[in-house]
């Protein structure tokens, strides 16, 4: 997991839509989806409930939101 990878999940669970997060960290879209599921994949959980209209928390995306966000604080 790396720094970086906690900021992007918390953009875009702040905007709730990837490609509002994309232009908001001003980056193209793709390779912060890409840094998403290697997060998801390496923590074994999905954060996210993607349709092709709306992005959601899962219920473990709305605890690892505080989450990261602590370590985030801390570092």
């Amino acid at each position: 997991m790396e720094f970086r990878q906690l900021h992007y999940f918390l953009i875009i669970a702040e905007e709730l839509s990837f490609s509002q997060a994309g232009r908001r960290l001003n980056m193209a879209q793709p390779q912060f989806t890409r840094q998403i599921r290697q997060l998801e994949q390496e923590l074994g959980v999905q954060l996210f409930v993607r349709t092709r209209r709306r992005v959601e928390l899962t219920e473990v995306g709305n605890v690892f939101v505080k989450e990261a966000r602590r370590i985030l604080e801390q570092v």
